[in-house]
């Protein structure tokens, strides 16, 4: 039986003396790594063992588009071991137009393993449970590895790809589904499937919805419209192809943890100067910058993450951990600048959420006489589009044209959703 097969959460007993082992675990991750074909010449300046973290700012820094190959055919960069080490392949968004490749050693695997067991003790999962894994098993990483780190724990996992909305509320019922994994706003959906089919969701078994892949989860407006519906507790997490299960849910839902066991986190300020960044203070705005240290073949070194957070050293919460108010707020690589003013389509889903949690939308930005325009589109009444122009109008100082569209005429997503269209 390994260590995850419990009828109780883990509690790791590194959560207190995880910042001594850091930074012997990032020199054991560099001696490792400095030899291979991408990082050699990034590191090549850098004088090793280091001997505080202080000294990570030596490192330069990594971007998505440092990841890009030579041709589509190869995997990102950072994944320079011979082709034979790896087990498993996943896809991400690729900036060149072609999805980006992203594999996996069965040791790293396992680490993201281990790093999902702390979204799963924040979730309280045990080998009690039973969870549907509302996704598609597709090439995107998904809920993949919390599939397995479930089925590792002990839990029965129901998979639910290739199967209907409504299928899929029969399953989690007829299997008395205990754990629900999901978007937030495919949660959402199927609350509005089950009105449909006269389903009360109260009545089945669900009492955690486990969301991930778009922000949700620690905003107020849309957990509590999940929390409702479901008479479940929403669990937020946070992760990426290229770096690994980084967060999980603070327990009120207000935010997350990053899990700084197995991540090194910055928080910084790159406006004035894109190369260096310079760190903020506790509670001021800034860039997630993350390194891994578990994983050996595919090592991602103060990744900039494009992520903008409002990160806490000190809290009252008992995770001693960085802790990110409101999870992700916004993002650095999809910022609008519309008649002067900086908007995040994050920060548009926040509102939209706010006046109807469960309302499908979509942001189409435009140019004219080279001026950034911005119009969204929302299933529902006239009424609700002009509650949600009203709302943006007083938060943003700015006036947006909001049109309602017919109920069903907006793309659904299952996996992260894509809202915003680019027209400029």
């Amino acid at each position: 039986m390994n260590d995850f097969h419990s009828d109780e959460p883990q509690r790791h007993p590194d959560a207190r003396d995880w910042a001594s082992n850091q930074i012997n675990r990032l020199n054991a991750l560099l001696q490792t790594i400095q030899q291979r074909p991408f990082y050699k010449d990034r590191l090549s300046h850098v004088k090793l063992p280091l001997e505080s973290i202080s000294q990570i700012g030596d490192i330069p820094f990594l971007t998505k588009a440092d990841l890009i190959p030579a041709s589509p055919s190869e995997p990102a960069k950072i994944f320079d071991l011979p082709i034979h080490c790896y087990t498993r392949l996943h896809q991400t968004s690729g900036t060149s137009g072609h999805p980006l490749s992203i594999l996996d050693a069965p040791d790293d695997w396992q680490w993201w393993l281990k790093c999902w067991q702390y979204v799963l003790d924040a979730a309280d999962v045990t080998s009690r449970d039973v969870a549907m894994m509302a996704f598609s098993f597709g090439p995107f990483i998904g809920f993949w590895t919390a599939s397995d780190a479930m089925i590792q724990r002990g839990v029965l996992v129901v998979p639910g790809g290739g199967l209907s909305s409504q299928a899929r509320l029969k399953m989690i019922a007829t299997h008395r589904c205990t754990v629900l994994c999901c978007t937030p706003t495919y949660a959402l959906h199927l609350i509005r499937t089950a009105e449909e089919m006269g389903v009360d969701l109260k009545q089945n078994q669900v009492r955690r919805v486990i969301v991930a892949g778009e922000p949700g989860g620690s905003m107020p407006a849309v957990r509590d419209q999940i929390e409702q519906a479901w008479d479940a507790r929403v669990i937020d997490h946070s992760g990426a192809s290229e770096l690994g299960a980084w967060g999980f849910g603070s327990e009120d839902g207000r935010g997350l943890h990053v899990i700084e066991p197995e991540f090194i986190a910055e928080v910084l300020d790159f406006s004035a100067d894109p190369w260096k960044g310079r760190p903020v203070p506790d509670g001021e705005m800034g860039e997630l910058v993350l390194t891994n240290l578990g994983r050996i073949g595919g090592a991602a070194i103060r990744y900039r993450t494009g992520d903008i957070v409002r990160g806490y050293r000190k809290h009252d919460y008992p995770c001693p951990y960085l802790w990110l108010e409101g999870g992700v707020i916004g993002r650095s690589d999809d910022m609008i600048v519309i008649r002067g003013v900086n908007i995040f389509p994050s920060s548009i889903e926040a509102i939209v959420r706010e006046v109807e949690p469960a309302a499908e939308y979509r942001m189409i930005a435009s140019r004219f006489e080279e001026m950034d325009q911005l119009k969204i589109e929302v299933e529902g009444t006239e009424r609700l589009a002009k509650m949600i122009a009203g709302v943006l109008r007083e938060r943003l100082a700015l006036r947006i044209e909001v049109i309602a569209v017919k109920q069903g005429s907006l793309p659904r997503f299952e996996a992260k959703s894509r809202r915003l269209v680019d027209r400029r």
